[in-house]
């Protein structure tokens, strides 16, 4: 069965570039479109798509008015937001992702109609492909459909519980890693602000998003938190109940200082993972200098990054936890985590700030 998608955006330009783009994409429809947020609802109810992609900023009503609409009505459309790569751009965008928006593409800057739509094309194509696996697993739990065999649960040996297994005390300084994509705003509101301000370790988070895009994420976690919560800046040294966020386009490393700190340091090498920040290179810098010290966590995204850096945790005797399939909006990084046989836990995203509370608090004692 097809995807069937409403193209909104306010020009026809680009309903026209976004409607070529998802036309060329296998067991894609384009169902309709709409020039406004008003006639979104309106054709939303007319036309039931699966998902819509959402411009922001449209006259009579905007894209964060629209899924403000969306979610008091209870719709279970997926929204992509069509975002511009602008310091309001991202703000808004963070925002649509904190309202329940699936997912966001870039609109493309330069180039003719044709280039854009490529564009577009290649960037939505895995997104939908995200978004109709996530469909197909809530339709499993909610036992709407058969659930199929499938490599994607935990080995037997993964603990399905939010308490950490025994581990020495005494570490000192312990730190707490986070690698997420897909869905990361909405899980990291829900997690961060869990966190108590006198918390005894410093959080490093990379979050994949471009530039000007984690500076907003930062800002608007920072208004929900305890902690503070900030873009990492090059060559800082880290402070306990801070959580850092590497900047989009921009790896984050973590390297020790003489007096025994931990300090950040920005590198701009060649994406990993075709990420960059990415978790793996976070990671496998904690568990080099680090090692045995970190409480390590993968929540919801796509594809494999992180997986490869969590072996490398484990192996140094880190706690680690994945977010389990139910709670994510694409389980895709914490399944290839599971599966590398290196979880010590699997547990839904309200259980991981405790889980992570508990084990920083008896590494501390």
């Amino acid at each position: 069965m097809s995807t069937r998608v409403l193209v909104v955006d306010d020009t026809v330009l680009f309903r026209r570039v976004i409607s070529d783009a998802l036309s060329g994409i296998d067991n894609v429809e384009v169902a309709g479109s709409a020039s406004n947020g008003k006639l979104a609802l309106s054709r939303l109810r007319t036309l039931a798509p699966d998902v819509m992609t959402l411009d922001m900023e449209m006259p009579e009503m905007n894209g964060l008015e629209v899924l403000e609409a969306m979610k008091a009505s209870g719709s279970q459309t997926g929204v992509i937001v069509l975002s511009s790569h602008t310091v309001r751009g991202g703000a808004l965008t963070i925002r649509a992702l904190e309202l329940g928006a699936f997912d966001f593409v870039t609109k493309p800057e330069g180039g003719s109609a044709q280039e854009s739509m490529l564009q577009l094309r290649n960037r939505m194509q895995p997104i939908l492909r995200a978004f109709e696996r996530r469909k197909e697993i809530r339709s499993i739990l909610s036992g709407t459909a058969p659930k199929p065999v499938t490599a994607t649960s935990p080995p037997s040996s993964v603990r399905e519980a939010s308490a950490p297994p025994r581990r020495t005390r005494g570490i000192v300084a312990p730190l707490v890693l986070i690698g997420v994509s897909t869905g990361g705003p909405a899980a990291l509101a829900e997690l961060l602000p869990s966190i108590p301000a006198q918390f005894k370790a410093p959080i490093f988070i990379v979050q994949h998003m471009p530039p000007l895009f984690t500076k907003a994420l930062a800002q608007s976690l920072q208004l929900k938190c305890a902690i503070r919560v900030k873009e990492a800046s090059d060559g800082e040294i880290a402070e306990n109940g801070c959580a850092y966020i590497a900047p989009g386009g921009r790896h984050m490393k973590l390297a020790p200082v003489p007096a025994g700190g931990i300090m950040i340091s920005l590198s701009d090498d060649p994406p990993e993972n075709n990420c960059r920040p990415s978790v793996d290179c976070l990671f496998r810098s904690a568990a080099l200098h680090f090692p045995g010290r970190s409480v390590a966590a993968i929540l919801t995204g796509m594809g494999n990054d992180g997986a490869h850096g969590f072996k490398l945790l484990k192996r140094g005797g880190c706690y680690t936890i994945a977010q389990d399939e139910a709670t994510c909006i694409v389980f895709g990084m914490p399944r290839e985590a599971i599966l590398t046989g290196a979880v010590d836990t699997v547990a839904p995203l309200s259980n991981i700030a405790p889980a992570i509370i508990r084990a920083v608090n008896e590494a501390s004692l």
